[in-house]
């Protein structure tokens, strides 16, 4: 019998990417954005922003527009 250490090599990298292959795609069905619910309406806890107050739909906006402003290129270099 021949052992060929090319022949095994090949043979655990097609078993290693077939194994990777089989893996269920990570969906987060359990994460997903409700319809029946507004985005201001939000969770109460610790990871809200601050001056936000969930049902508040003027605060949401507002908390939303400081988040985008702070993100702005513009705003950040001057």
């Amino acid at each position: 019998m021949n052992f060929n250490f090319k022949t095994l090599g090949f043979c655990i990298a097609a078993a290693v990417l077939l194994v990777a292959c089989s893996e269920p795609p990570e969906i987060a069905a359990k994460a997903a954005k409700r319809p029946d619910v507004a985005p201001y309406m939000g969770a109460n806890n610790g990871f809200m922003t601050k001056g936000w107050t969930p049902g508040n739909q003027a605060s949401w906006t507002e908390s939303i527009d400081k988040r985008t402003q702070g993100q702005n290129e513009y705003s950040r270099v001057n």
